[in-house]
């Protein structure tokens, strides 16, 4: 996979479990993709605003496309947000460090989304982003 490609292409982040507090990772990764160009759509059924940007309870509750799907819930819910972001048309699934679903990503793949599992968004765009074109 061109993580470069992926990153570069894309303009949209739903980003599934998102908290509303600064010392969470959801937040700092967040953060940092808003401070480089990214448009941030928080997803959590908890919170009703980040960053002062308007929360969806769900992936189907967001009114416009969405490139990626930036997600920090626990593998368990994987099938779940894979299902969603299938059905609204993402083109990408990114899991967090820490959470992979073998069978559900199988399935985002077979139904044309790029995958990315264990690794961290902001990591992963900052390595690229430092190094010379």
């Amino acid at each position: 996979m061109d993580y470069k490609d992926l990153l570069d292409n894309a303009k949209v982040v739903a980003v599934v479990g998102l908290s509303d507090k600064p010392h969470r990772d959801s937040y700092e990764v967040a953060e940092y993709l808003i401070a480089h160009g990214f448009k941030i759509i928080p997803v959590n059924p908890n919170i009703e605003s980040a960053f002062g940007l308007k929360s969806y309870p769900t992936l189907l509750d967001i009114p416009e496309p969405v490139d990626i799907v930036d997600v920090f819930r626990r593998a368990n819910f994987v099938p779940e947000i894979v299902d969603q972001a299938i059905k609204i048309g993402a083109k990408a699934v990114w899991l967090q460090e820490g959470i992979s679903h073998p069978s559900a990503e199988a399935k985002a793949r077979q139904n044309g989304l790029q995958v990315v599992s264990n690794a961290c968004m902001m990591k992963t765009h900052r390595k690229l982003d430092s190094k010379p074109v």
